[in-house]
């Protein structure tokens, strides 16, 4: 039980980062910029979950850390933008319908680490 509730992929361990965000997209260097954020957090590898909510599984609390810095030195001028931490076990809870139909959650994909 000890390895286990340490395990390097534990459930309470392991996050997942959700960002939201409303940016202004009146002008045309305001989708450039919007458009520019999307194609950053996709490079960093979140995936969108709702045209403005995207998500990114994070095997602890440092490497979490490490991506919202990232983003926050990329965020755009004007608009409101929040992240939000939850565990992975907090995620797996989530139910999501597409209309009336449930759908499971995606699962984590598997990240190697090379040293």
């Amino acid at each position: 039980m000890y390895e286990d509730r340490f395990s390097r992929l534990n459930q309470y361990r392991s996050l997942w980062i959700l960002v939201f965000f409303d940016l202004p997209t009146e002008t045309k260097k305001d989708r450039q910029i919007a458009t520019r954020f999307r194609k950053h957090l996709l490079d960093d590898g979140f995936a969108m979950f709702q045209f403005s909510i995207y998500m990114r599984f994070c095997a602890s609390k440092e490497n979490a850390d490490v991506h919202i810095k990232r983003l926050k030195n990329h965020l755009p001028p004007h608009g409101k933008i929040g992240f939000m931490q939850v565990t992975d076990k907090q995620f797996g809870m989530m139910e999501i319908f597409y209309g009336k139909k449930s759908v499971e959650p995606d699962q984590p994909n598997q990240q190697l680490e090379l040293f």
